[in-house]
């Protein structure tokens, strides 16, 4: 390098070597620790889901399974029973996720004599640490089988609360736990026996089995900082942040509805699924912010197991880092590459694409690195290229404004000799003086939607301008059924698709919270391709409530009805909304429980060309939407609340009892009420109660669904 162009570059070549220092010094100091986690799940997440494991089965032990054994923890009889089961199909190996270190009656006599006679069943124990006590193995494993047959349940989480890492090796200390195995590990090196693979150690003391050798982390691999790598870990190498391997329940087990198929040949993990036991985990997929999206205890076990029999059966590597060295030249180079640019680059805009160009590569080579297991620095060198960037745009701004000051100076100078030199000249002048952008209908039906993730079964039902699709969603393990409604706006100039983007979006999250009752369906998705949009449901296997009432009904049946459908909407009112369409086709009688499911919320048909009217407020703006004869006479006229749902709720009882459809009933000409009682005599508790429920003033009308509830707990029918 000339002493010219050294003297022009040095200047960046030393903002270069100060901003990788800084960037490095911040990571090493843990500055970055937390970004880096965060950023390493989302590189996860956008890795392709393999499908299950279809090497494992998982025995979830859940809420519904607890309320039928009726008592926690489960009785060692219930345990041993699952295991006779299981064994009958021979398995290669069943890991139990529950502890068992003290008997619980009945059946322990019976579990202990399993627990002695087969080594393929693997008990769990858990080593001390610093937020929780020691747990020893079951008292009937003899010290001398524990090493062989138990297996530690230790899961390491990070200093965010997500389990990425897996522990499968550890220096028992002295204590109640004093395997060495974790319990993937157990159960990994049972399913290897069969294939005649056995555990080895290197000569760098490495784990191998078979051809694969398993490199242990350190204190500072990849975005860690001051790890506790005591023991033996790897990054767990998530399969799936759905489905690791094919699921059933405990009382699926017990009722003998899995197939010998299911269970023959795989590892079997048991263990429990129900919240309320607080066995679950924060994990890459997770929502960390909201503590959303737990996985239970027993599926990070078998994550890891799925994890070391694809490392050493499918040759699927495991996730690897660059030597510390390497990951500093990585962000000295993206450094230089902002520097680059902003000392090249003067122009703002030709500036900013360069640099959002080079962004895009980076984050798409730390993507493809991912995708082949490597976990490379994405955050220190998106720091580096922007503060390389930002300190080369202040040093050149501040070197011109230098070299401009100096300028001025220059330009001052001239001034002054010129002045001066004119005033000289002027003396001499005077002693010579003295000497002398309409829309289409959806007109054909497609065999499937959204690139062809969806495929249509048949058609629910369609309008002009939207349709309901029965479809399976090819991209979900088992391409289970779901609802696809489709709606077309009924107009695309912007303006309007700006409104009909903010309420599909506000009818999402809408259905988002109310999805996460039991009796309305789950929202899955929802997309909006082409300017047209999509909503994605669960489907709800059951028939209509309209096939029930073709006939009058008991008393009793109009009762539990409307209890089960007021318990529903006193849910659905709790977030102000109304549905507006309650009618006996948008109930369901669920075939699982034959409880009511309430369907069919539509205020986005807003978005299509209805009878529009004004609401009485903003909060409870709407359309008129509804049924006649279901549909109260101030949401005909545009302003409905949320007792309208009642009075829909309260006509759908009275047709059952009657058996005459609503707008086939007269309204007496002298109260303007209906006159539904000249068609069946009730108890008057009843029909005092339905008769407020369907008063034609709304302001008389019970005001919210608890209310009736508790007058229809108050009636005492024969």
């Amino acid at each position: 390098m000339t002493p010219k162009l050294w003297q022009g570059s040095a200047p960046f070549l030393i903002i270069t070597l100060v901003i990788t220092g800084l960037v490095v010094g911040l990571r090493q100091a843990g500055g970055l620790q937390r970004v880096e986690l965060r950023t390493y799940d989302l590189l996860l997440q956008a890795r392709p889901d393999p499908g299950p494991d279809p090497r494992l089965l998982t025995v979830l032990i859940t809420e519904d399974d607890i309320q039928a054994q009726k008592t926690w923890p489960l009785k060692d009889a219930t345990i041993a029973q699952a295991f006779r089961t299981l064994l009958a199909a021979n398995p290669r190996a069943v890991g139990l996720d529950i502890f068992r270190d003290l008997p619980v009656e009945p059946g322990h006599a019976e579990l202990s004599q399993l627990f002695a006679t087969d080594n393929r069943l693997i008990p769990i124990c858990k080593a001390a640490s610093t937020d929780s006590q020691e747990v020893g193995p079951p008292p009937m494993i003899p010290q001398t089988q524990v090493e062989a047959q138990v297996g530690l349940v230790n899961i390491p989480v990070d200093i965010d609360g997500v389990a990425r890492r897996n522990l499968f090796l550890v220096s028992p200390s002295p204590g109640l736990c004093q395997t060495p195995y974790s319990l993937a590990l157990q159960l990994t090196l049972h399913y290897l026996a069969k294939e005649n693979i056995v555990p080895k150690l290197t000569t760098a003391g490495l784990l191998q089995l078979g051809q694969a050798e398993f490199p242990t982390l350190s204190s500072n691999s990849g975005g860690y900082h001051n790890l506790d790598a005591r023991g033996a870990q790897i990054m767990l190498n998530y399969r799936s942040g759905q489905a690791v391997s094919e699921t059933v329940t405990l009382t699926e087990l017990l009722k003998g509805k899995v197939p010998a198929s299911q269970i023959q040949d795989r590892v079997i993990l048991v263990g429990v699924a129900a919240a309320s036991l607080k066995d679950s985990f924060l994990t890459p997929y997770s929502d960390s912010a909201n503590n959303s999206q737990l996985m239970p205890g027993v599926t990070v076990h078998a994550q890891m197991v799925s994890q070391f029999l694809s490392t050493v059966l499918d040759g699927r590597p495991l996730i690897w880092s660059w030597p510390a060295w390497v990951e500093v030249i990585w962000v000295w180079v993206w450094a230089g590459v902002g520097v680059g640019l902003a000392w090249r680059l003067r122009q703002p805009l030709w500036l900013g694409g360069a640099l959002l160009a080079s962004l895009v590569v980076l984050g798409g080579v730390a993507l493809g690195a991912m995708l082949a297991s490597g976990w490379i620095p994405l955050v220190p060198p998106f720091w580096g290229l922007v503060l390389g960037a930002g300190v080369t745009i202040s040093y050149v701004n501040y070197q011109g404004q230098q070299e401009q000051k100096r300028f001025l100076q220059r330009v001052k100078e001239q001034e002054d000799a010129l002045a001066v030199l004119r005033s000289l000249l002027a003396e001499n002048t005077a002693a010579n003086v003295q000497a002398a952008t309409p829309i289409t209908e959806i007109k054909n039906k497609p065999s499937s939607l959204l690139s062809g993730r969806y495929q249509i079964k048949k058609v629910l039902g369609s309008g002009g301008f939207g349709r309901t699709y029965l479809a399976a969603d090819t991209q979900r393990p088992g391409q289970p059924i779901c609802v696809v409604k489709h709606l077309r706006p009924g107009r695309k100039d912007e303006r309007f698709m700006q409104v009909a983007r903010r309420l599909f979006a506000t009818e999402a999250e809408i259905l988002e919270a109310l999805g996460r009752y039991d009796q309305i369906p789950l929202l899955l998705a929802y997309v909006e391709e082409n300017q047209e949009f999509y909503l994605v449901q669960e489907f709800i296997d059951g028939t209509s409530l309209s096939r029930e009432l073709t006939k009058p009904l008991p008393v009793a049946w109009a009762i539990t009805f409307l209890q089960d459908l007021l318990t529903t909407l006193s849910f659905v009112h709790s977030y102000h909304v109304i549905h507006r369409d309650i009618k006996p086709d948008n109930l369901i009688r669920r075939t699982s429980d034959h409880k009511i499911v309430l369907i069919d919320f539509g205020a986005v048909k807003q978005m299509q060309p209805p009878q529009k009217d004004q609401a009485s407020s903003a909060q409870d703006s709407t359309v008129i939407i509804g049924t006649m004869g279901y549909a109260p006479p101030e949401q005909l006229a545009g302003q409905p609340g949320l007792n309208s749902d009642l009075y829909a709720a309260g006509m759908i009882a009275i047709q059952a009892l009657t058996g005459v459809k609503p707008r086939d009933i007269e309204r007496n000409q002298e109260t303007g009420e209906l006159d539904w009682q000249k068609h069946i005599s009730v108890d008057l508790g009843l029909a005092t109660i339905l008769n407020r429920m369907i008063r034609f003033n709304f302001t008389e009308r019970y005001q919210s669904a608890p209310e009736v509830l508790g007058d229809l707990g108050k009636l005492r029918v024969k």
